[in-house]
């Protein structure tokens, strides 16, 4: 009588399921997040060198929209002149091509009209509702313009702090080359309490 022999299959190891220490998972993880921030700081230097820049304001000529010392985000590439936006720009026949920060109140084409016993600037005959300006304007000796008719490809320019600018009214700037804007004026980085968007205004009254 043969004898039945029972054949067992070799019963397979089980795996092992792979575990990382305390000390291995937080290497991955810092290695994540390093790897993250460098990914980010590459992001901000392409947008800051190839879409915008970075840029203080010096003096009051702006304000209460901007302060002195205030860090601005401008928008440089693919920019072009808007009224009412704010605006860096430098020229060389003033103050040595040192940038200066300036609302743009009429492009090339149109008509600035500036009446300082109403406090009124008009452009193509329309009074600017201006709730921008710090005060109401002082009269300027009369080398200082009223009536400017501004030429294509440039731009009449004005401070939010009419008594404290000097702007296209002014013989020494005068309208201006729009080769010579640096960029738009587009968010205030800091200080972080006064931190937003730049509003760009230009509506009739």
């Amino acid at each position: 009588m043969s004898e039945e022999r029972n054949y067992h299959p070799a019963e397979e190891p089980e795996e092992e399921e792979a575990t990382l220490s305390g000390a291995d998972a937080l290497k991955v993880d810092l290695y994540f997040w390093l790897q993250a921030l460098v990914m980010a700081l590459v992001g901000l230097i392409l947008i800051f060198t190839f879409v915008g820049r970075i840029i203080g304001v010096d003096g009051e000529s702006m304000m209460p929209t901007l302060h002195d010392r205030d860090l601005l985000l401008l928008q440089s590439i693919g920019y072009q002149p808007e009224q009412g936006d704010v605006v860096v720009l430098s020229t060389k026949s003033f103050r040595g091509g040192a940038p200066i920060v300036k609302r743009i109140i009429a492009v090339g084409g149109q008509t600035v009209d500036i009446d300082y016993d109403t406090n009124t600037v008009y452009v193509d005959g329309a009074a600017l509702d201006e709730p921008y300006i710090l005060e109401v304007m002082r009269s300027l000796p009369e080398s200082f313009a009223t009536h400017v008719e501004v030429p294509e490809g440039s731009i009449f320019v004005m401070g939010d702090n009419r008594n404290n600018s000097t702007d296209s009214r002014s013989p020494e700037l005068g309208v201006v080359d729009q080769r010579c804007v640096l960029g738009k004026a587009l968010f205030i980085l800091l200080p972080f309490q006064d931190a937003g968007a730049i509003e760009s205004i230009s509506r009739p009254r």
